[in-house]
């Protein structure tokens, strides 16, 4: 009996694969999110200055509020793609024939296919994050500029904070206190806020561990229960595509995500839809064509709020 498989997948059954795999694009959990933009969002900073005064039996004015605005515009991005069933079904079959009597059921060819576009599509989101620039297939991300400063909008407000050179296991926590010592001069009004990160790379955070356990600190880098990474007691946030030799100190409510998560086929709840056509019936051809639209951009809020190390 010949294989086929026909579908068009435009809604929650696309959705639940699509939300699971932007999911790994772990910085997602380090940024704050904003939803429902379809062209571009706003992004607005009061700033008081005088407004306190002595008081007086009269109403008299006194001091001024500066509203001032970023905006947040995500890039429209999309997959266009022919698929052989051939290629696939290989590993499709070998799913479905998994061993052991407590194997999870498999999983339907479409939606096999479904999960493996998801994971582009996180890579491809978790890189623009941080070191996207402005070509085909990427958005801005914070660290995608040759200028040296965070992007997209963000000008020498930023502090920078200089490493002594290349991280290695030998000079990462004496670079670590030079960022915490920028942080204080710089930042202290931030401080003590509950969701404040040091923002590294995997490979940056495994100089630290590296580190830590040459010291002796087993207590540090134990991994098991509850631990949350921190260094001098600022929350560490390991995130995959923030290049290596770069660190940034930022609040997650300074730093921001948005993308449309309402899809114009209906509401999915993750910024994506996704389409799968079966060919044969169409053109003869053993192909599945896949079609997604989905869209992502980065902002950031004050820029004097953030510490960047490189």
């Amino acid at each position: 009996m010949a294989f086929t498989t026909t579908s068009n997948f435009a809604g929650k059954a696309a959705g639940f694969y699509i939300s699971a795999a932007l999911k790994q694009a772990n910085s997602l959990d380090y940024l704050t999110s904003i939803e429902n933009i379809k062209f571009k969002s706003n992004i607005q900073k009061m700033a008081g200055s005088g407004v306190v005064a002595d008081a007086t039996c009269d109403f008299t004015g006194a001091g001024t509020l500066a509203l001032t605005e970023k905006v947040l515009e995500p890039k429209n991005l999309q997959i266009n793609l022919d698929l052989c069933k051939s290629t696939l079904l290989d590993s499709w079959e070998a799913l479905q024939m998994r061993a052991g009597a407590g194997a999870p059921p498999p999983a339907s060819f479409d939606d096999y296919v479904i999960s493996y576009m998801g994971e582009i599509i996180a890579q491809a989101t978790e890189e623009s994050i941080w070191s996207g620039t402005a070509v085909a297939g990427k958005f801005n991300g914070f660290l995608g500029a040759a200028t040296g400063y965070l992007l997209p909008g963000v000008d020498a407000t930023v502090v920078q904070s200089t490493a002594s050179g290349a991280y290695v296991a030998g000079n990462i926590i004496a670079n670590l206190q030079t960022l915490t010592a920028d942080m204080a001069a710089n930042i202290s009004a931030v401080l003590r806020k509950e969701d404040l990160h040091i923002y590294m790379s995997p490979k940056t955070y495994a100089l630290y561990i590296s580190a830590v356990s040459t010291l002796g600190y087993v207590n540090a880098y134990n991994m098991n229960g509850d631990y949350e990474p921190v260094f001098e007691g600022y929350k560490i946030a390991v995130c995959p595509s923030l290049p290596d030799n770069q660190m940034v100190a930022a609040t997650k409510s300074n730093l921001y995500w948005g993308t449309d998560l309402l899809s114009d086929f209906g509401t999915t709840g993750t910024g994506a839809r996704i389409a799968l056509m079966d060919m044969s019936q169409l053109d003869g051809s053993d192909n599945i064509r896949v079609v997604c639209r989905f869209s992502g951009g980065v902002q950031t809020g004050v820029g004097a709020d953030i510490v960047r190390q490189s």
